[in-house]
């Protein structure tokens, strides 16, 4: 019995689709029709339709924006760090060549470290009264004394704290994917633009660059939706304290759902903030990327 080509299409895309719509659409369906609904927290309770009046009380929620311009605060500061850093590191590891093959293997350990691990890591390393960064810079004569910074524990500097596990743990993502990207640019093109005499800042910035544009796009949307969601590594070095300054969107959405036990809500900001995502990817891959737009 033979079969047209596009009945086989059909029958090697099935199961991928069903898994699809099974774990994918089927849960965003269930986040868009809650948000609707006043729920009760109680397993066979009430569900009462209400409308948009939970995207008002989010919209109109003090935590809500405040958490938004935390996650977005947070977000800019650990995907340009990492960006930073990763391009310098993939830079340099194309100019050694074969010989940063053991220091490339070294640079990319700590993305085989589990989340949580870099977030207790980094608590016991930060923390107040032993922590042991405040001790070193005690001992190195930078601090007067060694608690003089709360890492953990003063509000203006906390985000910047909780960030810094997530850049320690993904900047060799960041930079393995450049590198990728790196090793595709044609090396005769970057000889001839040395002949004519460009520097290095216009090899960068006129070559370089512009032809990572897709490279660069993948890498930052990519790193900026999760770092967007970060949740674990904040979660154990302060549970969103002290203050709420370190509670960030993922945080909110946790405690209304879980701590709050307003699950019509919580899918309100989490609709709000899935959304939010989608636009951000969408511009960044039209502004970086530009598909279509330089041939």
């Amino acid at each position: 019995m033979r079969i047209s080509d596009r009945r086989f299409a059909l029958y090697l895309m099935t199961p991928a689709a069903l898994f699809l719509a099974v774990f994918v659409a089927y849960p965003l369906f269930r986040l868009v029709a809650d948000s609707f609904f006043k729920i009760s927290p109680i397993a066979g309770g009430p569900r009462d339709f209400v409308g948009f009046q939970n995207y008002v009380t989010a919209f109109t929620s003090e935590a809500f924006t405040s958490a938004g311009w935390r996650t977005f605060a947070y977000t800019l500061v650990v995907v340009t760090l990492e960006f930073a850093l990763g391009l310098g590191m993939a830079l340099l590891f194309t100019t050694l060549g074969k010989k940063s093959q053991i220091w490339r293997t070294v640079f990319l350990y700590p993305l085989m470290i589990a989340p949580i691990v870099a977030g207790l890591l980094w608590k016991f390393l930060m923390i107040d009264n032993f922590g042991l960064i405040g001790t070193l810079l005690h001992q190195a004569g930078l601090l007067s004394d060694p608690n003089q910074i709360g890492w953990l524990s003063d509000p203006n500097i906390v985000l910047f704290s909780v960030a810094i596990p997530d850049i320690w743990l993904t900047t060799s993502f960041m930079c393995l994917v450049l590198f990728a990207g790196l090793q595709n640019i044609p090396g005769d093109l970057l000889e001839a633009a040395r002949l004519d005499g460009a520097r290095a800042p216009a090899l960068l910035f006129r070559i370089i660059l512009p032809l990572l544009r897709p490279v660069i796009a993948v890498a930052l949307v990519v790193r900026g939706i999760d770092a967007a969601r970060a949740f674990d590594t904040i979660l154990i070095q302060t549970n969103g304290g002290p203050q709420s300054a370190s509670e960030t969107m993922s945080l909110l959405i946790y405690r209304t759902m879980i701590r709050f036990g307003d699950p019509g809500l919580a899918s309100a900001m989490g609709t709000i903030y899935l959304l939010a995502m989608l636009a951000i990817a969408f511009v960044a891959v039209g502004t970086i990327w530009r598909p279509g737009k330089d041939n």
